[in-house]
């Protein structure tokens, strides 16, 4: 995996695709790294070339000292596209994801063309919900934290269709460092974006799960209703909708992107 340094700090890159095709920006939800788009990218690398970094404490980028920010996440982002010399690209964000696409596109938004937020919300409250699980990582680990998540992410039906896809995932999470858990927890703990993103002027894909319990349909619909000119497309999936239906989602996001 290419290591390039951005800001004296080591991230994880990885370039698919024509260097003269339109770059496509992904932006990974918390406890992932960039393998969570494995599925998407043999084909969104045909027509994109497509960028993936590992977050700061994730997969096999290190965690610097906090603390973190959404906007320092999201600087992140655009440092990346610098240093790849990418004057604009399209974004794809989940969660996390898709929350540090909601800073570039209300802060940065020279830097996009089009963007899709996947499974996310402008505010994730109460602060309570946070702190728990904070306080989980601190005292078990990223093991403590892999059963709640994965329960989380996909329903019991999955569990029991794709279990090698879930067990993919849970080893997905045990690679993230605890401190970069921590960190990009506060930074969603202490993010509010409702305001800002009202602000967007970006062509806008709002992606949401039909049975999502983080970032519910009624969270995802608010958001789109939020963003001006924002469109939006449900998915039949829970949390982490490009693992549980890989095919749906590539084809709902290249649909997007190459509008005809």
């Amino acid at each position: 995996m290419p290591i390039v340094t951005i800001e004296g700090v080591p991230f994880a890159v990885r370039v698919d695709g024509p260097e003269t095709a339109p770059a496509l920006l992904l932006s990974n939800s918390l406890s992932s790294d960039l393998s969570m788009w494995d599925d998407q990218v043999p084909r969104w690398s045909r027509q994109f070339r497509v960028v993936r970094y590992d977050q700061r404490g994730h997969g096999q980028t290190p965690a610097p000292p906090g603390p973190y920010t959404m906007e320092r996440l999201a600087r992140d982002a655009v440092a990346v596209l610098d240093h790849l010399g990418i004057a604009r690209a399209h974004f794809c964000g989940l969660s996390l994801g898709g929350m540090v696409g909601m800073w570039l596109l209300a802060h940065a938004r020279e830097r996009i063309d089009r963007a899709v937020l996947s499974n996310t919300s402008p505010y994730m409250g109460p602060v309570d919900l946070w702190e728990g699980r904070i306080a989980l990582a601190r005292e078990g680990g990223m093991e403590a934290t892999v059963e709640p998540t994965v329960k989380r992410w996909f329903p019991e039906a999955f569990h029991a269709r794709a279990p090698a896809t879930v067990e993919r995932v849970r080893a997905m999470i045990r690679r993230t460092s605890v401190a970069g858990y921590i960190g990009c927890c506060e930074a969603i703990r202490d993010m509010d974006q409702r305001e800002s993103i009202r602000t967007i002027s970006t062509p806008t894909l709002v992606i949401i799960g039909a049975n999502d319990p983080a970032t519910t349909p009624e969270v995802g619909r608010a958001l789109q209703a939020a963003i001006p000119g924002a469109t939006l497309a449900v998915l039949d999936a829970a949390h982490l909708s490009a693992i549980e239906q890989p095919a749906a989602f590539a084809a709902t996001v290249e649909a997007f992107l190459r509008p005809q």
